[in-house]
């Protein structure tokens, strides 16, 4: 299974990406907002849940990759939440890019893939997004997609330790009629 976009391709995951994976987890600006994958077998168990997730549902964070050249760009996807809060059961949309893909609308044009599939494939009525209430860079992401935030329904992330700065997350929503008028 593989989306395309103008420029990507979002498709599943092969052994040759975990070594570009793995320089992109090692990065401390990617990593600013996300739970560290600081060992080789943290990363390679991220992938590996991907590969599962993808077998068991039919999607999950793709690895993304340019059309043009190839190359290993991050994960962009879907995937059931997998821990218990007010909003779940559900399925989030998410994105992680290597740096220098930052700011050139890649995470927008895949995300937007990730959710016409999850809407006109899985037939999902709605889709989340969640996301450190400091990550100002996936927020833009978010409201560039039409996905609406309703600060009451800011969460406490109850896999993150309570000390944690990156405990408090914003939640997003998109119905697909909310999709569909913004395509």
């Amino acid at each position: 299974m593989q989306l395309f976009t103008q420029r990507l391709i979002l498709r599943p995951w092969r052994d040759s990406d975990r070594q570009p994976f793995a320089e992109m987890s090692e990065d401390a600006d990617v990593m600013e907002y996300l739970r560290p994958l600081s060992t080789r077998d943290a990363r390679n168990a991220w992938i590996d849940f991907q590969i599962n997730h993808q077998s068991s549902h039919g999607f999950c964070m793709w690895a993304m990759e340019s059309r043009a050249s190839g190359i290993f760009m991050g994960a962009v996807g879907l995937l059931h939440v997998s821990f218990a809060a007010r909003f779940t059961p559900a399925v989030e949309v998410g994105w992680r890019l290597a740096r220098p893909f930052w700011e050139q609308g890649f995470a927008v044009e895949a995300a937007r893939a990730a959710l016409q599939f999850g809407f006109e494939e899985i037939r999902l009525a709605e889709i989340v997004a969640h996301a450190s209430f400091r990550n100002g860079r996936s927020r833009r992401v978010m409201a560039k997609l039409g996905m609406s935030h309703d600060s009451a329904e800011d969460f406490d992330h109850p896999r993150i330790p309570e000390n944690d700065p990156l405990r408090r997350q914003v939640l997003y929503r998109l119905t697909e009629p909310a999709f569909l008028s913004n395509s």
